[in-house]
């Protein structure tokens, strides 16, 4: 029980830039505290005890904002990220390492008994506000964006965005989302959407970088077949000669 509790904690300081000590993570995180109790609700599920482990998972939903059916399916270093408003169905699944951020559901899409919610593979990770509903399998890797609704199964690796969810296959679309993982938001995954002016522009200016970025490259690699080191021209050049860089660039 403790090494569980010490690999969930570890993975927040790994997912989460904000932690700054264990007592911060152990008192002020509902995602912690959810998954800790959820062991105890699954412990009694599995053993019958059906009626306290609803209580206790009523409980905890009263204090987290995260509900997490008893009966659902949860695997190591799983981290959920502020958590307020995600919902997790009796028989979904999710694999070592996932990252859930808040709104998320994982729900199901009929009434009948039996498998009826997502099983998530290894590392998934899911942006804030999407859907995943339905007995569909998520691939190991696979990225869903925020506000996604998901209904059909999502390859290993691949990214999915969009209502309804689509895989990204544009080598546009791939370059301008990869912009955007180093950028440093890519876990929210912000997706396009033709009647919002702002999700508009941001993709334009995800696209304007890469351009930048691209013949950026493609001058360097001019540069250095002209035989010039340009580290090394820079470093002994005039620093107060205004036309330092075209003489090289000539």
């Amino acid at each position: 029980m403790f090494a569980r509790l010490r690999e969930d904690i570890a993975c927040v300081f790994e997912r989460d830039p904000a932690a700054r000590s264990t007592w911060e993570v152990m008192t002020c995180y509902p995602g912690f505290h959810a998954l800790t109790m959820h062991r105890l609700s699954h412990w009694l599920w599995g053993h019958r005890l059906r009626w306290l482990a609803r209580l206790n998972s009523h409980l905890t939903r009263f204090l987290t904002g995260i509900e997490i059916h008893p009966g659902a399916t949860i695997g190591r270093r799983v981290f959920i990220d502020h958590g307020m408003g995600v919902v997790i169905g009796e028989t979904a699944e999710i694999g070592d390492e996932c990252t859930l951020y808040h709104g998320v559901t994982l729900g199901g899409t009929s009434w009948n008994k039996g498998k009826r919610h997502p099983t998530l593979a290894r590392g998934v990770v899911i942006g804030a506000g999407a859907k995943v509903l339905g007995p569909i399998a998520v691939g190991e890797g696979a990225k869903i964006g925020s506000n996604a609704v998901v209904v059909r199964d999502v390859p290993a690796g691949a990214t999915a965005v969009g209502i309804p969810a689509r895989i990204i296959a544009s080598e546009q679309e791939k370059a301008r989302h990869e912009k955007a993982e180093n950028l440093g938001f890519s876990a929210y995954a912000v997706t396009k959407s033709e009647d919002d002016p702002v999700s508009m522009a941001i993709h334009g200016l995800l696209d304007h970088a890469v351009e930048t970025d691209r013949r950026i490259a493609a001058l360097l690699k001019t540069i250095e077949r002209a035989g010039v080191s340009l580290e090394d021209d820079v470093a002994t050049a005039d620093k107060f000669d205004p036309n330092y860089l075209s003489k090289i660039v000539d």
